[in-house]
């Protein structure tokens, strides 16, 4: 009897010991977050928004079928950047890639600093025919509507283009004279992968030797109400992007007449594989991004998630249970397995000689794309499939900095412009066409001064895209005051 009270003594001063240290390890895990003056925002001229309109309203579309891309409208959106920004077009340095894709060179007066790249793409996705009816207005309308612009290519990414280019046409007009050199890259096939763009751009980049002080895309966002447990809009710099992987299956084997059904089908070998491959997704684990992401946020939540995430190594499997349980986390803590096509059969009454699926995987940083071929492998185990790789393979991204000039800068301009929001670094979990930019520099980030909720989330890629004015507006405020950040600060 004294032997057990010793024993269960001794797990409750255990259990006391491990409290005590878990509530330490909370109460010093600190705020990272800084203290930025605000700045007096400009005045943005209100032919801003109506320049914005006529950008949605060109149909600059990435088709999936390259035969049914519409080279007229890509000479539109060219004409009409020639027009609207005189300036732009003439005093900086303009070249042309693949006809479409855009690259200007603001020459700065101090060689010695390097240069910083900033991208965007004008192509958009299609609208589906069939969808139409559910617009609530006309996708290609660039309608101004109750203080919102609708239209396709207003969230993805023609408000980055127009973004900029206005703030850069604005600063021209102010005389303004860069100390620093910028690169404004500007895709028009992002939405198929960026080979006849940000991969020819940054080829050329490249072979002309530069190596910029860092890169910003798209990718981040400001967060209204898509955080858990944080009540405040966070703006979610993006530091890493996963990579882009597509596999497709193929099945042969004997068909027949449907009544007279062998005992397994072209049809069942392949529901079993695809079943099989969702019944064991890759492992989750906590990479360097999401480290980050839970060592900005954890010390503005509430004290149990605090907690949670000061202790993030001891309480891994707690971290990984809580990101599970919705789409947007899971896909931040394992690479995602997601079947996107099936194709088989031609006849009700026969049974197919063949079935073929498609398998898209977005990869975790620290996975490899032969890591996960390796796993689909031998999570089928099945010879009769074959697999073939996509055409846009990508591997993740590598991981840039916190500690950087870069992150300081994007941190400060938007605190700046933003005084109430919380900043974080964060993991892309889609794919952006600074990817092709790993040779240009180190340190790559990804954010759009712009907002989005539950509800707009959902419209980038979907039905009813649209943008606040006051986003859009912001969002010129926002790179006239990077730009001169980045000029007049350096690392």
């Amino acid at each position: 009897m004294k032997i057990l009270k010793k024993l269960i003594a001794l797990l409750v001063l255990l259990l006391v010991i491990l409290i005590v240290y878990l509530v330490v390890n909370a109460l010093n895990f600190e705020s990272k977050q800084i203290e930025v003056a605000a700045v007096q925002a400009p005045t943005i001229d209100k032919t801003a928004i109506q320049n914005f309109s006529k950008a949605l309203q060109i149909k600059t579309v990435s088709p999936e079928n390259i035969a049914d891309f519409d080279s007229l409208e890509f000479k539109k959106f060219a004409t009409f950047v020639s027009d609207t920004y005189p300036l732009m077009d003439s005093l900086l340095e303009k070249k042309m890639f693949n006809s479409f894709s855009h690259l200007y060179h603001w020459k700065g007066t101090d060689s010695s600093l390097k240069p910083i790249v900033m991208m965007g793409h004008l192509d958009v996705v299609p609208v589906i025919e069939k969808n139409l009816p559910e617009w609530r207005v006309a996708p290609f309308s660039g309608a101004i509507k109750n203080d919102t612009i609708w239209g396709r290519g207003a969230i993805d990414d023609k408000i980055g283009v127009i973004g900029i280019m206005e703030a850069v046409e604005l600063l021209l007009k102010q005389g303004y004279t860069p100390k620093r050199s910028y690169y404004f890259a500007f895709g028009h096939d992002e939405e198929i992968g960026g080979r006849q763009g940000a991969v020819a751009m940054a080829t050329y980049l490249k072979e002309k030797g530069v190596q910029a002080e860092f890169v910003v895309d798209e990718g981040g966002v400001i967060a209204d109400g898509l955080v858990p447990d944080i009540t405040k809009e966070v703006a979610l710099i993006g530091t890493a992007e996963k990579g882009y992987l597509t596999l497709n299956l193929a099945v042969k084997i004997e068909g027949g007449h449907s009544s007279m059904p062998g005992k397994e089908t072209a049809i069942d070998v392949m529901s079993n594989a695809i079943a099989k491959l969702k019944n064991n997704p890759l492992p989750a684990k906590i990479t360097i991004p999401l480290e980050g992401f839970m060592n900005y946020l954890g010390p503005e939540m509430p004290f149990a998630n605090k907690m949670v995430f000061a202790n993030k190594g001891l309480l891994e499997p707690l971290v990984l249970n809580l990101y599970e349980k919705s789409p947007s986390g899971n896909a931040l803590i394992r690479t995602t397995t997601s079947p996107t096509i099936f194709n088989s059969g031609i006849k009700d009454n026969i049974i197919p000689q063949r079935a073929n699926a498609t398998v898209n995987f977005r990869v975790l940083p620290e996975t490899t794309i032969e890591d996960v071929i390796t796993h689909v492998k031998t999570v089928i185990a099945d010879d009769r499939i074959t697999l073939t790789k996509g055409s846009t393979a990508a591997e993740a991204s590598k991981l840039s900095r916190t500690e950087s000039f870069g992150f300081s800068i994007l941190n400060k301009t938007i605190l700046e412009l933003y005084p109430e929001v919380l900043v974080s670094p964060n993991l892309v979990v889609g794919a952006t066409d600074s990817r092709h930019f790993r040779d240009i520099s180190d340190d790559i980030y990804r954010f759009s001064p712009i907002h989005l909720n539950n509800d707009t989330k959902k419209s980038f890629h979907g039905l009813n895209e649209r943008l606040a004015v006051e986003d859009f507006y912001d969002s010129i405020r926002f790179y006239i005051q990077f730009i001169k950040n980045t000029d007049e600060q350096n690392n």
